[in-house]
């Protein structure tokens, strides 16, 4: 009788060792995740202020232009914040900063509009710190092959 519990599983291939991941690889992680669904529902958020959707709150006041310009303002960068997402993946330097940077600009902007949706701004901003503190951190490290 053969003790299952004895026997080795090898899961990885053979021909390449474990491949040890840097600290903070989920911070990076998370911030790729959140820049692309953030960037998605600035999309939509988007073209629902473009098209004067009833969504909206008819008296807010934004601190430049109106609904119509923030809504164009807001679809530029979450088109921005899907490629940052991307670049955020491949990895390197570029996809870090270039993270941060659209990840400032989303932030500036969610602060703007925190007159006319104060706790959806606020939301906003903190995810975007929190974008910016994972790749600022930890965005420029890879994993190493053993």
């Amino acid at each position: 009788m053969t003790d299952m519990g004895t026997d080795k599983v090898n899961w990885g291939p053979s021909t390449h060792g474990p491949i040890r991941t840097h600290e903070g690889a989920n911070w990076v992680l998370f911030a790729g995740i959140m820049i692309l669904l953030v960037g998605v529902i600035n999309i939509i958020w988007g073209i629902a202020a473009v098209g004067n959707s009833k969504f909206f709150i008819d008296d807010a006041t934004y601190v430049l232009s109106g609904l119509n310009t923030w809504g164009w303002i807001i679809m530029v960068i979450g088109v921005a914040q899907i490629f940052a997402a991307y670049s955020i993946w491949r990895g390197g330097q570029f996809g870090r900063w270039f993270g941060i940077a659209v990840a400032g600009l989303n932030a500036i902007g969610a602060l703007m509009s925190i007159s006319a949706y104060p706790f959806w701004g606020l939301a906003v901003f903190i995810v975007d710190v929190l974008v910016i503190y994972g790749l600022a951190n930890y965005g420029g490290q890879h994993g190493i092959a053993e």
